[in-house]
């Protein structure tokens, strides 16, 4: 006759778990567990993301009082820097390229500047988009919240940035003698609109820029290409006029979202620069373009969420 140990007495009378045998899915159904950091549904995402408004605003304004901390002039290289590019493109553009073709001598620094106003503020919105996760990874591995806060915050950061250089510009405008009008209301629109394609491309380049981070070395040449071919420096249609080009290339160029936020804030401010510098539909494609990137834009960021600071 075998004996019979202690062990096997011990394990004759314990009770059988009730969790025996199930899976570790199954485990977690039973319990009501989730995985720690999952993606949640689209709506719950838009609805976390509206919760963290506060701290959006917040991020942003903390953001742009850092960003000039160290210069002696602080904020005001805010307005000075796209100044002092403006004041370089009209000496190359303007007066040894005479670019100003089709624009009236008297209003060319006006058009000038808007431009590079209006194309700086979604070029820094998207170099930030591009460092808004590969960036900031401290913050998103040690607190959870949804990560669009940052692309969308660093986007309404430039949006600030670009509301003090148009206190500028409307100085310039005085300047050279073009005056409020009820036309300027136009600018808010266009803002508007140029802003949610703005982020839209934060959202698109963050997701790029947080796996493949030589990204924000290449984006440099990208958006200067971006710049020449959107007609801050001179008139589309003009440069156009009179030339053996395409025209898928023509539509190419005047359609191009750049250049119709441009336009339009442009057309909106300057007297002389009519209807007939802008595209048709100029509207329809404004808004079309901010809807279709912003929520492309905002789907594909939400599309990685659970992976956003993992090795």
């Amino acid at each position: 006759m075998s004996e019979t140990t202690h062990d096997d007495t011990v394990a004759a009378t314990a009770p059988v778990s009730p969790d025996e045998g199930l899976t570790p899915v199954e485990l977690a159904a039973k319990y009501g567990l989730s995985v720690s950091g999952a993606r949640p549904s689209l709506a719950e995402y838009v609805r976390q993301l509206w919760g963290r408004r506060h701290f959006i605003l917040a991020f942003s304004q903390a953001k742009l009082t850092a960003q000039y901390s160290q210069a002696k002039l602080g904020q005001l290289w805010q307005v000075a820097t796209p100044l002092l590019n403006a004041a370089v493109y009209f000496f190359i553009f303007g007066l040894l390229l005479g670019a100003n073709r089709g624009i009236p001598s008297d209003v060319y620094v006006p058009f000038l500047v808007t431009g590079v106003f209006v194309f700086t503020f979604t070029q820094s919105s998207v170099l930030a988009g591009v460092r808004a996760i590969s960036g900031n990874l401290g913050l998103v591995r040690a607190l959870h919240f949804p990560r669009a806060s940052l692309p969308v915050s660093f986007a309404l950061q430039q949006l600030q940035q670009l509301l003090a250089s148009m206190v500028v510009l409307v100085v310039i405008m005085l300047a050279f003698g073009i005056f409020p009008d009820l036309s300027w209301l136009l600018v808010v629109p266009a803002l508007v609109l140029q802003f949610v394609f703005n982020t839209g491309l934060a959202l698109i380049f963050a997701r790029m820029g947080s796996k493949t981070p030589d990204l924000a070395q290449l984006m440099p040449f990208v958006l200067r290409t971006w710049m020449y071919a959107s007609g801050v420096m001179f008139s589309i249609p003009a440069m156009l006029e009179g030339k053996d080009v395409p025209g898928w290339l023509a539509d190419v160029l005047q359609w191009n979202p750049a250049a119709i936020y441009m336009d339009l804030v442009r057309f909106a401010m300057i007297d002389d620069y009519g209807s007939s510098y802008l595209p048709p539909h100029v509207w329809a494609f404004a808004l079309g373009w901010a809807l279709l990137t912003g929520v492309v834009g905002f789907v594909y960021f939400w599309k990685a969420e659970e992976r956003y600071g993992r090795g």
